[in-house]
């Protein structure tokens, strides 16, 4: 469609536009086919809608208003503020969840445990040495042999 047509078509085929205005769009749609006929299919588009609409559907006088008094009958759900109520079902609640995470974290410690190595380490070697430092070349050696063997 053109310009002319397209900047005020919802106003032409609702009636509400000014004479002067429609004057000059049905001037157009008499030496345009392409425009009349979009502007005739969108108008029995508009009227197939139209019939489509049936009073029958229609909600009773005063059911909006019935709608409205059940909703603020109603008692109010739940809240995010209502869990800090301190009630007993809330502490019960907290209490489960509670041990519940300490059963999980504790299964996943049991199973994730690596077995002890009953071997010393040098550094456990080292600390339980009771015998002097000495400087002399035979108990460095013996060091080195000593770190040496537990390192396999």
């Amino acid at each position: 469609m053109h310009r002319v047509v397209t900047e005020s078509l919802e106003e032409y085929l609702s009636g509400l536009l000014e004479p002067a205005a429609r004057r000059s769009i049905e001037d157009h749609l008499r030496g345009c086919a392409g425009c009349r006929a979009g502007i005739d299919g969108m108008a029995e588009a508009s009227r197939l809608f139209g019939a489509l609409r049936s009073e029958a559907c229609q909600p009773a006088p005063g059911f909006y208003a019935r709608v409205v008094e059940r909703i603020e009958a109603a008692d109010a759900a739940p809240s995010f503020a209502s869990l800090f109520a301190f009630d007993l079902v809330f502490l019960r609640r907290m209490a489960f969840s509670c041990m519940l995470l300490l059963v999980a974290m504790g299964s996943f410690l049991v199973s994730r445990e690596v077995t002890y190595r009953g071997s010393l380490t040098p550094d456990a070697v080292l600390s339980q040495d009771k015998a002097a430092a000495s400087d002399t070349a035979q108990a460095q050696d013996n060091m080195l042999l000593t770190l040496t063997a537990y390192e396999r």
